[in-house]
C-alpha cells in the first residue's frame, strides 16, 4: 500500500512542490492550509504521515500536534515539524510537544524523504518494508509478487492493494467502507458490494495453496486477516 502523507503548509509554492516531489517518490499526498483543516482531514481519513508547518492559521502547527497526541487514534501518528525556527529551544520544544521528527527549512528534498521513510520505519514497518510477510504469505512491493508457501500467488493489481492493506493490520477488522477508501480510494464512488467480490477473488486465488483460509469474515462487521 502506498503510504499517504497530509502535508500541512500555509505557503501555497512550497506546498504544491512538496505535492510534486512526493509523488514522484511514490506518497499519495494530500494538503491542507491551515491547522483546523488540518485536524478536518485527519478525522475524514488519517494519514500514514504528516509534515506540519510549525507557523499556521487558525490552528498553530505545535497546537495541532498536541491535540493528535492526546486523541487515542492518532496518538501514535507520524508527525515531522516543518519549521524556519531552527533555534535549539524550538527544537526541543516541538519535540516535547510529541513530534517524531524536526526539519529546519530550508531543507533538501531528499532529505526529508530520507526522514519520512526512517519515520515509517520506525513507527509503522509495514509501510516502508519491500517485502512483508504474514504467516505463510509474503507481498514484494518491489516485484509485485505474492508468494505462498514459497509458491507464486496470481492475483490482480486490486486484490494485491487489498492484500497489502490487509497485511498491515493482521486480525484488526474492516468494514467494507473502510476497505473502499483504503483501497480504492475517498474519491472513486465503488458500491460496498464491490468489496466482496473482490475479497471473493483473493480468497480463491490463496486458497489454490494447501492451508486454512487466511482472511475471515466477520459478520455485519467486514473483513480480516488472521492473526498469526
Amino acid at each position: 500500500m502506498t503510504p499517504h502523507v497530509l502535508v500541512v503548509e500555509d505557503e501555497d509554492a512550497l506546498a504544491e512542490l512538496l505535492q510534486y516531489n512526493l509523488k514522484k517518490e511514490g506518497f499519495r499526498v494530500s494538503l491542507a492550509a491551515d491547522g483546523e483543516e488540518a485536524m478536518m482531514l485527519v478525522d475524514e481519513r488519517q494519514p500514514d504521515v504528516v509534515l506540519l508547518d510549525w507557523m499556521l492559521p487558525k490552528i498553530s502547527g505545535i497546537e495541532v500536534c498536541r491535540r493528535l497526541r492526546s486523541r487515542q487514534e492518532t496518538r501514535n501518528l507520524p508527525i515531522i515539524m516543518l519549521t524556519a525556527r531552527g533555534e535549539e529551544a524550538d527544537r526541543i520544544r516541538g519535540l516535547d510537544t510529541g513530534a517524531d521528527d524536526y526539519v529546519t527549512k530550508p531543507f533538501l528534498m531528499q532529505e526529508l524523504f530520507a526522514r519520512v521513510r526512517a519515520v515509517l520505519r520506525r513507527i509503522r514497518p509495514g509501510l516502508a518494508e519491500d517485502k512483508v510477510s504474514h504467516g505463510d504469505i509474503t507481498i514484494d512491493r518491489v516485484s509485485h509478487r505474492v508468494l505462498r508457501q514459497g509458491q507464486e500467488v496470481h492475483l490482480g493489481p486490486t486484490e494485491f492493494r487489498l492484500l497489502d492493506y490487509l497485511m498491515q493490520h493482521p486480525g484488526r477488522v474492516f468494514s467494507r467502507e473502510q476497505l473502499l477508501d483504503a483501497v480504492w480510494g475517498a474519491d472513486v464512488y465503488v458500491e460496498a458490494r464491490t468489496v466482496d467480490v473482490h475479497i471473493g477473488r483473493l480468497r480463491k486465488a490463496l486458497g489454490k495453496m494447501d492451508g486454512p483460509d487466511p482472511i475471515r469474515t466477520v459478520r455485519s462487521a467486514g473483513y480480516a486477516l488472521n492473526a498469526v
